[in-house]
């Protein structure tokens, strides 16, 4: 029978009314369970021990409440934000699908330790930056497209906030960063080239606005490739290419023109390997057989291309893991090496044979 007007049935005290579960609280579950809310928080986390007897009462209001800790509550427990920031401005010359890789690999490898990713691409300098850090958005910050001279790092000494550099800076000195050792890639290159008789090679570099940013890799990987030539007794060129086919076309035709006896290219800029393969039998260079072509870019690049490219792989999977791996050390204030430089590989294919005259 329905109640009347006088009749309202048993009637609960506020604390003991049922919430939605999406309404209950850490603090409903602690006030349920006659514990502090810290005392939650240790239940869910596991970050300190407690009592058999403590956790089975808070394990119990749990359950009868209906609570579902979600990531706000995660965040109050361990005071954290369950999110880094990558901040990845996108500025001309980026390759961006290359870039993209290794964002990918930090967005995957950051959801496998329960965080999510904040991918920032507007180009602030320091001033985004601090905005980022000031906030309570972030549990850390990994950055991306390093330049040897980069305006964020000495703000970044000074935030005290969990960050790691994918590149490295002219000054690491209190960073943790880690890339592949572009300057050992450089270096790889022309050996591999000169142990094939190769005697003069051209690099076809970044866009000129890569270097003329200063961004670590290009100068690296130009340097490593002079040092080795210079200690190899190889003439070297170094140009940078923009992109697109008649950029690379008139590039290799200068080239051509003021060093006919070049037989060794280097390329680092991926959406140049396909037209400098493409053009160079239109100005009667066969690859392998009169120019000899390595490539510093993706295995999908390499393999796709047509010859095969000989290539030092960019590791963006490993990069991005490693990354994220320092980082969560970091946040979780466990000691770290302040260099990781990944070793490069060369995976010889189909376009590099000896040169003209060496061996055949």
């Amino acid at each position: 029978m329905p109640a009347g007007p006088g009749d309202h049935g048993p009637r609960l005290p506020p604390a003991a009314r049922p919430k939605s579960p999406d309404l209950v609280t850490i603090s409903d579950v602690a006030r349920h369970a006659g514990v502090a809310v810290s005392t939650v928080s240790y239940v869910l986390s596991g970050k300190r021990a407690i009592s058999e007897v403590t956790r089975n009462r808070v394990l119990a209001s749990i359950r009868m409440l209906g609570y579902h800790p979600n990531a706000g509550a995660r965040a109050l427990a361990s005071r954290r934000a369950n999110v880094i920031a990558l901040v990845l401005p996108l500025r001309s010359g980026m390759q961006v699908p290359v870039v993209m890789q290794f964002a990918m690999a930090v967005v995957t490898t950051a959801r496998t330790v329960e965080h999510d990713v904040l991918l920032v691409t507007s180009d602030e300098g320091p001033a985004g930056l601090r905005r980022i850090a000031a906030s309570a958005m972030v549990d850390g910050l990994l950055l991306m497209d390093v330049e040897m001279h980069d305006s964020r790092v000495p703000l970044l000494r000074e935030l005290g906030r969990p960050s790691v550099l994918i590149g490295f800076p002219a000054d690491p000195t209190g960073l943790t960063c880690v890339d592949l050792d572009f300057h050992r890639a450089g270096v790889v290159c022309v050996e591999h080239l000169a142990g094939l008789g190769h005697r003069r090679i051209a690099l076809l570099g970044a866009p000129a606005a890569v270097y003329d940013r200063g961004t670590g890799f290009a100068h690296r990987t130009r340097n490593g490739i002079l040092d080795a030539a210079a200690r190899l007794g190889v003439d070297t060129v170094v140009r940078p290419c923009e992109e697109g086919t008649a950029a690379v076309r008139r590039e290799l035709v200068e080239l051509l023109d003021r060093w006919p006896d070049l037989s060794g290219l280097i390329v680092q800029n991926e959406s140049a390997v396909g037209p400098v393969l493409a053009t160079l039998p239109t100005l009667g260079r066969r690859v392998p057989e009169d120019v000899s072509v390595v490539g510093i870019c993706p295995d999908q690049f390499a393999e796709q291309a047509s010859p095969r490219l000989t290539s030092v792989p960019l590791p963006a999977e490993e990069v991005g893991q490693q990354a994220v791996s320092l980082l969560m050390r970091k946040v979780h204030d466990e000691p770290v090496p302040d260099a990781t430089l990944l070793e490069p590989r060369l995976t010889i294919r189909d376009s590099t044979a000896a040169a003209p005259g060496n061996g055949r």
